[in-house]
């Protein structure tokens, strides 16, 4: 900065307040200020700025599985609001290990970031109690109340039980649950499914699995195996229903004639044309963006108490359920 005011033929302070976007600068010393940076190849020090405004304008930003479309559709609500705000995103992706999401944070706190989002986070509560005492932090798509995390979610219940629903409407009544596993709203997902099938006298068949494609080859393919294939399954998520989806048609089934699938999230995979995946539908974007919002409050001082936003879910009809077969004949 002293280059480039005695470049400018101004002091230092000039410089300082041009760099900052001040608009107490005339524009002959701006445009004198600029060239001159121009000239030098000057660019302001983030990191010492940062330090003297105790602000760095920057938001980390945690995803828990980028191979999910879901996180990074919601990234993108995060990183839309957060630029409309003048913020920057610091992006950690991990593979749904908490050791990884627990160094990510540790990462992000290092890099002096002024608040954190988590999208489906499964570290340990604890750690995040701990980031929290630090800097804002909001969370996307796990159920938690604690004092200091904001979270965003969706009503997963609700979601599971509107499958249900949708399927029982159907006519179906052998239904299989493919569990999400330790993945964000996945123990609600279940619950929802298991109550209702329960209230329509139903016996809830759930198989242990995972928010991924394996999870979903790898369950139907167990049902195949044991001569137990439902006449629907609902997914825990799409990820795990576009899994299914392959290893049924592999199987020489046709959807829905001979079996119904429904997923969840309804990311921008289940609305292509040859997977067509009915689905329960989750505004991601939007909730990236209030999950940005919440941190923002935080950060300008207009709110302390920790908020919680819970969205309601709505089923998307595609071509993946339809009424329970009448016969089914698998190659």
């Amino acid at each position: 900065m002293e280059d480039v005011a005695a470049r400018a033929g101004v002091s230092r302070a000039l410089v300082s307040l041009v760099m900052r976007g001040s608009p107490k600068v005339s524009d002959q010393r701006r445009e004198a200020v600029l060239a001159a940076a121009e000239e030098l190849g000057y660019r302001p020090h983030a990191a010492a700025r940062s330090l003297a405004q105790r602000r760095s304008n920057t938001v980390g930003v945690v995803v828990n599985d980028l191979h999910n479309t879901f996180f990074a559709d919601v990234a993108d609500g995060v990183h839309e609001h957060a630029s409309a705000h003048g913020f920057r995103l610091l992006l950690n992706a991990v593979w749904r290990r908490d050791e990884d999401e627990e160094e990510a944070i540790e990462s992000l706190l290092e890099h002096r970031a002024d608040a954190i989002v988590l999208l489906g986070p499964r570290v340990d509560e604890a750690v995040l109690v701990e980031a929290a005492a630090s800097v804002p932090i909001a969370v996307v798509g796990r159920h938690l109340d604690l004092e200091d995390i904001d979270v965003v979610i969706n009503d997963d219940v609700c979601g599971a039980e509107l499958a249900v629903e949708h399927l029982v409407g159907l006519g179906h009544r052998d239904i299989v649950h493919v569990d999400g596993g330790r993945g964000a709203g996945a123990r609600f997902r279940r619950e929802g499914f298991e109550r209702r099938m329960v209230g329509h006298g139903l016996e809830p068949r759930v198989l242990a699995a995972d928010y991924d494609e394996a999870s979903g080859v790898n369950a139907v393919a167990q049902l195949i195996e044991h001569d137990a294939l439902p006449t629907a399954i609902f997914c825990a998520n799409d990820l795990s229903a576009v899994g299914a989806l392959d290893r049924l048609e592999g199987h020489g089934l046709t959807l829905p004639d001979d079996i119904s699938l429904v997923g969840y999230d309804n990311t921008s995979i289940a609305g292509l044309r040859h997977v067509s995946l009915t689905t329960i539908h989750q505004p991601r974007r939007e909730m990236g963006a209030r999950a940005m919002q919440m941190v923002l409050e935080r950060i300008q001082g207009s709110r302390s108490e920790a908020a919680r936003d819970v969205i309601e879910p709505e089923l998307i009809e595609r071509s993946t359920s339809g009424p329970v077969p009448t016969k089914r004949v698998p190659s």
